[in-house]
């Protein structure tokens, strides 16, 4: 299985995100000297790309899958991107405020942490759908992670396309999100531009 290892704060730097966007609180001190040259069309829009994989944590395959089926999806395609990224399971536990990072939530999916109306689900790619009920499974409510996890994460603001409890360590998929409800990290139209060429 491939895997990202390229350090956190080095990668959002050189793709100029905020390390909160990702969950981390920590700051970089050091400052990105970028070169004087102008960056090409196709540099902005594969820019934005890598923006986008970095952040939900897909790789190429997986992600160029994604373009291909909001492609084949009604409503324009970048907006159906997005709404499919955002409809991850990992990203749906990161955004409930079930871990603290979207790394610690695909971790804690593939342990077996989460249950997805009632039935456990161990693959982070899963695609939630309006009307999901998301839980940590009974038997690690009370373990000491989850505990920390509550501390750090419980008073996150959680998007307004989802409703949790944090006393029960449940939450529901009100409806899948427009893309109004995102938050303006990524610029889905380049994206579009790029796969389109």
């Amino acid at each position: 299985m491939a895997v990202n290892r390229v350090p956190v704060l080095k990668r959002c730097r050189s793709l100029g995100i905020e390390p909160s966007v990702l969950g981390y609180d920590k700051k970089s001190r050091r400052q990105l000297i970028r070169s004087s040259r102008k960056i090409s069309e196709y540099g902005l829009q594969l820019r934005e790309k890598q923006k986008a994989k970095f952040i939900y944590g897909v790789l190429e395959k997986p992600f160029h899958n994604y373009y291909e089926k909001a492609d084949m999806m009604k409503g324009m395609t970048g907006e159906n991107l997005m709404r499919l990224l955002e409809s991850r399971l990992d990203n749906v536990v990161f955004r409930l405020g079930f871990a603290r990072t979207r790394r610690e939530a695909r971790q804690i999916v593939g342990h077996k942490f989460i249950t997805v109306n009632g039935k456990k689900v161990n693959i982070p790619s899963y695609l939630v759908k309006a009307g999901d009920v998301i839980a940590i499974d009974e038997k690690h409510v009370n373990s000491q992670r989850v505990k920390e996890i509550k501390e750090v994460a419980g008073g996150r603001a959680v998007p307004e396309w989802l409703d949790v409890d944090q006393d029960k360590m449940e939450g529901t998929v009100k409806e899948l999100p427009s893309r109004d409800m995102i938050e303006d990290v990524v610029n889905e139209m380049l994206i579009v531009e790029l796969y389109s060429k």
